[in-house]
């Protein structure tokens, strides 16, 4: 009887001293472990506090922790907080749902209302910041790299695909993002498909012929050369402003150089094309069908002229833009 006592006694103690010989890492695997399968709401993203936040980052560490620093509190005003944290959501989710164990990988998250003694400890004075601390124990710990990797938000987009990226550049995981199906979305794209194509059919009869007609797509097309040609691609891609000061109390809208130029030296440009192109036509398609031979001389001069003053002006601008161009078309000099 004492000894089967005896037996009895060392089968119940038997789970604590296997509690007190497990490792310190091991231990807290299981402790974020745990957190992880109770978190409901955020699924798998560890909600840190000051406490947890220590707890996570220091002493031996034998995994891998991602950790967002923010401040989701409306009255801050962090868009980036807010714009990224669904984004975190959707990677820490994505990661737990493929490893049930954490597979050496926790994601986790500190907001300054709650933790506000650890963003003055690091001295963080912008959000978001997003750390990823290394093993520090174990096969997969680097002695050269002892430090947290800090994710640039400048250099990078907030996508979770490249958060995902970022881990697996500095870790050995790879986690991958897995995106819900928006059917919302689909739904609202496949209704308008159907819709604009239901309108499209009903008023082709109606609209057919003027898809047809050659003026309009002469028109079209004269319409976008002259607004390549004049420089509006430039203006677009320079984002160049549309007049400036001239130093003397007004504007200038002639740009110096041939590689600059301003807006509204585009519009001009462009106008001017546009009426050249317009005499040109009127003379070659408009002014042979006149059959009253007065009234066609005079239609020949009259846009003449006005080519002559366009051509001039044109001349003149060009003259501004470049100092010492030594030609000149009259009348304006």
């Amino acid at each position: 009887m004492r000894l089967l006592s005896v037996l009895l006694s060392a089968l119940t103690l038997l789970p604590s001293a296997l509690a007190s010989a497990e490792s310190p890492t091991a231990r807290k695997i299981s402790k974020f472990n745990a957190i992880v399968s109770s978190s409901k709401s955020r699924r798998g993203l560890i909600e840190l506090t000051d406490t947890l936040y220590d707890d996570l980052t220091t002493g031996p560490r034998n995994f891998t922790a991602v950790v967002l620093l923010t401040a989701l509190e409306a009255r801050i005003g962090c868009n980036l907080c807010r714009e990224f944290a669904p984004e975190f959501d959707l990677l820490a989710k994505s990661w737990n749902t493929a490893h049930k164990d954490g597979g050496g990988l926790f994601f986790a998250e500190l907001d300054f209302a709650n933790a506000r003694t650890t963003f003055q400890k690091l001295q963080l004075t912008t959000a978001p910041v997003l750390l990823l601390f290394p093993p520090s124990v174990g096969p997969y710990a680097d002695p050269a790299h002892t430090t947290p990797v800090k994710f640039d938000f400048a250099k990078n987009s907030i996508p979770a695909e490249e958060v995902a990226l970022f881990i697996a550049k500095n870790s050995v995981h790879a986690p991958k993002v897995h995106r819900p199906y928006n059917w919302t979305k689909i739904g609202i794209t496949s209704t308008v498909i159907i819709v604009s194509a239901s309108a499209l059919k009903l008023a082709l009869p109606t609209l057919k012929p003027m898809l047809l007609s050659r003026t309009l797509w002469a028109a079209l097309s004269l319409i976008s050369i002259l607004l390549f040609i004049s420089g509006h691609m430039f203006n677009h891609i320079r984002k160049v402003p549309y007049v400036a000061k001239n130093g003397k109390g007004g504007v200038s809208y002639i740009a110096g150089g041939f590689s600059n130029q301003y807006g509204l030296e585009t519009q001009i440009v462009a106008v001017m094309y546009a009426v050249l192109s317009f005499a040109t036509i009127s003379l070659a398609m408009k002014t042979p069908r006149i059959e009253d031979p007065g009234r066609q001389k005079a239609a020949i001069i009259i846009w003449n002229a006005v080519m002559l003053c366009a051509f001039s002006f044109l001349m003149n601008l060009f003259k501004q833009k470049n100092g010492s161009y030594p030609f000149y078309l009259p009348p304006m000099m």
